[in-house]
């Protein structure tokens, strides 16, 4: 191992007595550090902004944070050597944040007493050119970033994974592991990883360029590997146990509890910012994009068909006796339609069951996805003038542009156009609007729901990272 000692450093012990085949179902074994990884790189994501402005502020990155951020990775690196960022041991890996005594594999970050506060600032962009070479190592899936993709932090792709799979193709065949793909496997997940420690603000110092692939690294602990199948040991005569000793843990040691605490106020406000953005956002529609008569108005589109009328797929306002909640929520509709040809321009609404029954056998054009202007074909004859008929509860024809209002009732219903004769060949410009009385108060009870998410959720994360120094322990 050459160079200077990196902030961040990991080792590994190799099996000797891999298994041949285990390594083919282990993506089934995972599944439950996976799950709980998804939350693990959640809560990661958040702090690292958290601490971002830590950072900031006060030059510090919190300790508690800090001591959370770096088991994360930790307990990522053991599944990723377990399964398929190295398959470097049989041994099932621990469901902690802590290092395992007698777990194959090590990972060691320093705290940093002080970092720069400029430099948090520019570590994305100066981390690019080693983005660039851990996207070919790894296919980018080791990334805290792409959590919020949901994108586990196990390598799935890239080099690491081709060179991974053919090392297994290799024990599947010979019982042994390539020493030379081993080697060179580990020193790649050495670079991802350092190179994920300075992008998540852990150290300043930038990561080298250099892979490191034999022998464990300057300053990491030795791994003491235990067996994975041991003989029968000589029995060791007991040591009696040393005298209890009352102790106050420092309170920013990350028990169970905290841990979840942790991890459940950063889900808490991550979903806030959800709830937070919809409710801003139907606010805004809300106060600034009706119209003049109070319309929440879509933009016009051109829908054209070879048949005899342009049908919407059914609508439902929901089961009868429903109406005054479809009320509530819908209020009023308008329909603006005007023909893109000479023809006189009829649109009406009625009930499904009646609009089928009157365009049952008449070709027509079926609306299938309103924002790219698709249209079903459906074969057929002319229809009978549309304005003979009485089941439309409203409707509008002639020249020009022509407005139809309803006030929505609960049911089935169909918005039809249609040239006023019946003929084939309808070239409508259509726009819909509605009242939608529901956004007066909606988007307070999704900012209402969203801020108490985040209180909690802050709430949550100060009490889980808050740092009580114990007796004798400057701050």
């Amino acid at each position: 191992m050459s160079g200077p000692t990196y902030p961040l450093r990991l080792d590994a012990s190799e099996s000797p007595d891999a298994s041949r085949w285990l390594w083919i179902v282990k993506f089934i074994l995972v599944i439950p550090h996976l799950i709980v990884l998804a939350f693990l790189w959640l809560a990661y994501t958040v702090l690292t902004v958290i601490a971002f402005f830590a950072i900031l502020f006060t030059a510090r990155y919190p300790r508690a944070i800090f001591d959370f951020n770096v088991g994360v990775l930790r307990w990522s690196w053991r599944v990723g050597y377990y399964s398929f960022s190295v398959n470097g041991t049989d041994l099932y890996p621990p469901f902690t944040l802590e290092e395992v005594p007698g777990y194959p594999t090590r990972l060691e970050v320093d705290y940093p007493p002080k970092l720069s506060r400029g430099l948090v600032l520019v570590k994305w962009l100066l981390a690019i050119p080693h983005l660039i070479i851990v996207a070919i190592f790894a296919g980018g899936t080791w990334f805290a970033v792409n959590a919020t993709d949901t994108d586990l932090p196990v390598n799935s792709g890239g080099l690491i994974g081709i060179l991974v799979l053919v090392s297994l193709v290799v024990l599947l065949f010979t019982g042994k592991y390539p020493q030379p793909l081993y080697d060179f496997v580990m020193g790649m997940n050495r670079w991802v990883l350092r190179v994920v420690a300075y992008v998540g603000l852990m150290t300043d110092e930038y990561p080298p360029f250099r892979l490191d692939m034999q022998g464990p690294e300057p300053g990491v602990t030795a791994v003491s590997v235990q067996p994975e199948t041991t003989a029968p040991a000589a029995p060791v005569p007991p040591v009696p146990p040393p005298p209890v000793v009352a102790t106050t843990a420092p309170a920013s040691a990350l028990t169970g509890g905290k841990i979840a605490m942790l991890v459940t106020g950063c889900v808490l406000a991550m979903f806030s910012f959800a709830f937070l953005t919809g409710g801003g956002a139907t606010l805004w529609a809300d106060r600034t994009q009706r119209d003049a008569d109070g319309y929440l108005t879509t933009g016009e589109r051109l829908y054209s068909t070879s048949g005899a009328a342009l049908t919407t797929s059914p609508i439902d306002f929901g089961t009868p006796g429903s109406a005054w909640i479809v009320q509530t929520l819908m209020g009023d509709v308008r329909v603006h339609a005007s023909s893109a040809s000479s023809e006189d321009i009829f649109i009406g609404i009625g009930t499904t069951a009646e609009v089928d029954a009157y365009l049952a056998g008449v070709s027509k054009g079926i609306i299938e996805d309103s924002r790219h202007s698709t249209v079903e074909e459906v074969p057929g004859s002319a229809a009978s003038p549309p304005g003979e008929q009485k089941f439309w509860v409203a409707s509008a024809h002639g020249q020009g542009t022509q407005t139809l209002d309803w006030p929505v009732a609960d049911g089935q219903w169909t918005i039809v156009a249609m040239n006023s004769d019946g003929s084939k060949g309808v070239h409508s410009v259509v726009s819909a609007g509605a009242t939608i009385p529901a956004l007066g108060w909606i988007p307070f009870g999704l900012l209402a729901v969203g801020a108490v998410m985040l209180a909690v959720g802050v709430l949550l994360i100060v009490l889980a990272v808050r740092r009580v120094e114990a007796p004798g322990h400057p701050g």
